[in-house]
């Protein structure tokens, strides 16, 4: 699948490509250097090359040479070379000039070819030296790719040389730092607000019923007492979620095996009756699925998709609502599937559904007329908090048919 983004060289490759280029650029102007000094050495010799033979009148060569010099017109008051002398040295200049011509373009070619080698060995010596030098900086990369709220302790530690390299990662493991303290600073302040605020709302609870209960409230008085108090036990149920909001991005403290198909089964036992009185017809295949974790975490996963496949349910075409849940192995490690009837989804919707306080417009519009259960926008954004400090995966897909289909994904024990 080809992206519209333009797919440019990798830097691995630009450096050797960019190292074969600098090393071919110096080869041509070495060899042009080696050129111009052969071509000026062997013009500085040549006189040496090119002498001639001095002759005696007798036509026997004696031994000694005399440099070649252009021949002068004799008129008798000038001596020179003979003439034969003259011939011998033009022979000799002819074939110096032959002789620096071949030595000239044997040199370039036998320099060119070896330059050609060179410049490719060049490249794989920069291709393996880019690729050593940039190893570590693979590792930032794979680390930026993997990193998320609940693996913000992990660090690079980056060993090697103290380079520019190095320093990246030390800045980098620096703002892993920043972050995970701002995150935990973040989840302890919420799980600590959510705490002290149970015992006021507790005791506000208690001091409407009390009056109400034993009938010492006025009548006039007692429907605002029922919605106040409502309001608290809506309160207390936000307070409740927040606080498992908390605990499930912290993450379990320790790791114990359970399986997903008991869990699964208790949470649909805790709401088959409300899915019968909702007409909803509910559908079991609790196949072993072991995993390793915090039970309350992982069973409150189990029981908020159960809740939530039921309170956001609607009848289908033959008149009643459905729920299949079921569990098992998978190539991940375990999983847990909630598929349940209701309402058409917006697929563009489904990734804002486990945000925190989001509910889609039809939970909106059922929670207008109390048909939500009290719903607080917290059930699905627990469930991905629980399963992303647990090392697994959820997905959501929207069904045509109306509903949703959330499958839960966790490593295996």
């Amino acid at each position: 699948m080809k992206s519209g983004k333009p797919v440019g060289l990798r830097i691995r490759t630009r450096l050797a490509v960019l190292y074969g280029a600098l090393f071919l650029g110096c080869g041509a102007v070495l060899l042009f250097v080696q050129y111009l000094a052969v071509n000026r050495i062997l013009g500085d010799h040549s006189s040496v090359v090119t002498s001639a033979p001095i002759e005696t009148t007798d036509q026997t060569p004696m031994s000694g040479l005399v440099p070649a010099q252009p021949a002068l017109p004799s008129d008798g008051s000038t001596t020179g070379p003979s003439m034969p002398a003259q011939q011998a040295t033009a022979v000799a200049l002819a074939r110096f000039v032959d002789f620096k011509s071949i030595v000239l373009d044997a040199l370039v070619g036998q320099s060119l070819i070896t330059l050609g080698v060179l410049a490719l060995v060049a490249v794989a010596l920069g291709w393996w030296v880019a690729g050593r030098s940039l190893a570590r900086l693979h590792t930032v990369t794979a680390a930026a790719r993997t990193i998320s709220e609940r693996n913000l302790h992990d660090r690079l530690a980056l060993v090697g040389p103290a380079d520019e390299i190095k320093e990246l990662g030390d800045t980098f493991d620096a703002m892993l730092g920043r972050l995970d303290r701002a995150f935990g600073a973040n989840r302890r302040f919420a799980a600590n607000a959510s705490h002290e605020l149970r015992t006021p709302l507790a005791l506000q609870r208690t001091a409407l019923e009390i009056p109400l209960a034993e009938g010492r409230v006025p009548d006039d008085l007692k429907p605002s007492i029922e919605q106040a108090l409502r309001a608290t036990e809506r309160s207390e149920k936000l307070v409740d979620s927040l606080l498992l909001l908390a605990k499930g991005q912290q993450g379990p403290a320790s790791y114990t095996e359970t399986d997903m198909a008991g869990l699964a089964s208790h949470a649909v036992d805790t709401y088959l009756d409300e899915a019968a009185q909702r007409g909803i017809v509910v559908t079991t295949d609790f196949g072993r699925a072991p995993t390793s974790g915090d039970p309350v975490l992982l069973e409150q996963v189990a029981a908020n998709l159960v809740q939530n496949a039921v309170r956001h349910n609607e009848p289908g075409a033959d008149g009643r609502g459905h729920i299949q849940v079921t569990t098992g192995r998978s190539n991940f490690g375990v999983e847990l599937r909630v598929l349940n009837s209701g309402p058409d989804v917006d697929p563009a919707e489904v990734e804002n559904l486990f945000e925190p306080f989001h509910r889609g417009k039809q939970a909106r519009l059922a929670g207008r007329v109390g048909r939500t259960g009290g719903s607080v926008g917290l059930g699905l954004s627990i469930v991905q908090a629980v399963v992303d400090s647990h090392g697994g995966r959820i997905d959501a897909e929207a069904r045509t048919e109306g509903g949703l289909v959330v499958t839960v994904r966790l490593p295996a024990a």
